[in-house]
Formats: structure tokens, C-alpha cells, sequence
């Protein structure tokens, strides 16, 4: 037995009402997922890491000394590249200074930060290679520096596990003119 239109068209409005009810619920399940999922990097308490290391100093804008397993280790952030500072033979660079007191203002001594390690684990330097975060509110140092201007995004393969983050953050710290991009004429020269 087939429904006669009248009852066909009784259906559809009462399924109207449940289709929008139903795509508004979608919609605000999606909008809340959004909302969740793009918090920014600095995070919350909720959000602290598992510390694998302590900052026992910064040494510029892009380098740091941790204790880890009771080892000192240099550390070279991974994918960034601040102005030179405190190289020596290197003059000190436009904003070097400012990235290095920066990365200090972010990674005090006996922080605890995690330790990422991407393909190789070190650099010509023999310093450790690592993206770093500090495990109190899980904020991913190396790209809050590009981020913030004070560094530019800096790809030496094989460690590109964020590059494209990475070249995303640049390109808008140079565009909106953030840190180094309004404060030095040409930045990364001497």
C-alpha cells in the first residue's frame, strides 16, 4: 500500500524541520570542533607536556643549553633562524639581540621544555637538532619565533617535519611587517 500526497506531503513537513534541525546541530558540532582544534599554539594548562629536558641558558636567538638525562646539550631549534648575535666572527645582526633576549623571555633557566627530534639528530656543529616546546603550556618555541618576527623560517633537509608551518608563519609575519620585517631594511644581511 502506497501513502496517498496528502500524507507524502505530511511527511516532508514534518522532515523539513528535522533536516534543518539537523544540519543547524552538524553545523554547530562542526563550529565547535573548529573552535577546539585552532586554539593557538601557546595552549592552556590542560595542555602541558612531558618535559624531557631543562633550559639551563639561551645562547642566541635559535640556540639553547639544556640539561637532558643529566647530559648539558646544546640545542639548535630546527627550522628556524634567527639574526646572528654572538657569533665570532660574524658582526651582531639587526633584531639579534632582541631574538635572543626574546627566546630568553620564553625559555627561562630550569624551564622544562620537550624535546622533538626530526631525521637527523645532529648538526656539523655537533649541536642537538630539536623543535622545542615548553612543557608548562605546550607553546612550540621555534614556531612562536617566525611567528613573532623574530625569526625566519629556515628549511635544511632532511628535518622538514614542519616546514610548511613554518613558511606559512613567515610569509605572514613579513607581510603584516612583525618584528624583524619592520625593523631592519634588509634582515639577514650584515
Amino acid at each position: 500500500m502506497h501513502p496517498t500526497r496528502s500524507e507524502s506531503a505530511s511527511v516532508r513537513g514534518l522532515l523539513k524541520p528535522l533536516k534543518r534541525l539537523l544540519l543547524s546541530s552538524l553545523l554547530a558540532l562542526g563550529l565547535l570542533l573548529l573552535a577546539c582544534c585552532s586554539q593557538s599554539s601557546a595552549g592552556s594548562p590542560s595542555d602541558k607536556l612531558k618535559a624531557n629536558a631543562t633550559v639551563t641558558r639561551v645562547v642566541d636567538g635559535d640556540t639553547i643549553v639544556v640539561l637532558a638525562d643529566g647530559v648539558e646539550e646544546r640545542v639548535r631549534l630546527i627550522g628556524v633562524n634567527t639574526p646572528e648575535s654572538v657569533h665570532p666572527s660574524k658582526p651582531v645582526m639587526c633584531f639579534g639581540k632582541e631574538a635572543s633576549k626574546h627566546l630568553a623571555s620564553l625559555l627561562k633557566p630550569n624551564a622544562a621544555v620537550q624535546l622533538v627530534r626530526d631525521v637527523e639528530a645532529r648538526d656539523k656543529y655537533g649541536r642537538l637538532l630539536a623543535y622545542v616546546y615548553r612543557a608548562q603550556d605546550g607553546l612550540f618555541i621555534n614556531l612562536e619565533l617566525v611567528t613573532s618576527g623574530f625569526a625566519n623560517q629556515y628549511t635544511f633537509p632532511p628535518n622538514v617535519a614542519h616546514v610548511e608551518e613554518f613558511r606559512s608563519a613567515a610569509a605572514a609575519a613579513r607581510s603584516q611587517g612583525v618584528g624583524l620585517w619592520s625593523a631592519c631594511p634588509k634582515p639577514f644581511e650584515e
